[in-house]
């Protein structure tokens, strides 16, 4: 049995969410895809945190497999993918929003970031509405 089949076992939230969304490059990913809009292989590549091909590729495969994402072929480029955040996914919005706003406190930022903490803390519907829509 492996150590995330334990975790499961034990029924602990703590313990599935860390196994399912909580290494570092799972939840950069799953940033980028919802604040920034990205959806191709090379877009997670490019990202500012220089992640290395094996491990987004990893990361990529482990999210399609727990239903955070899904893989669809690019109807331009038949050689590449488009992924997308399921309703799984968005549902980890919440999760995300929390990050930005513990972070706020304790780091400085700047202004980018500041409007959209700003956004987090005014707006937390509409703005969960344009990720939805596709408008961030």
């Amino acid at each position: 049995m492996t150590k995330r089949e334990k975790n499961r076992m034990t029924g602990c939230p703590v313990a599935y969410g860390l196994d399912t969304f909580g290494d570092r490059w799972s939840l950069l990913i799953i940033r980028d895809m919802m604040l920034h809009g990205k959806k191709t292989y090379g877009d997670f590549l490019n990202a500012d945190e220089h992640i290395s091909t094996n491990i987004l590729a990893d990361r990529l495969k482990h999210l399609e497999a727990e239903g955070i994402i899904e893989k669809f072929q690019d109807p331009d480029n038949r050689r590449s993918f488009i992924y997308t955040l399921t309703e799984k996914g968005f549902d980890l919005a919440p999760v995300i929003f929390e990050t930005i706003r513990w972070s706020g406190r304790h780091i400085k930022l700047n202004k980018e970031r500041k409007a959209l903490l700003y956004r987090i803390d005014t707006d937390r519907k509409g703005f969960l509405n344009d990720i939805r829509s596709g408008r961030v």
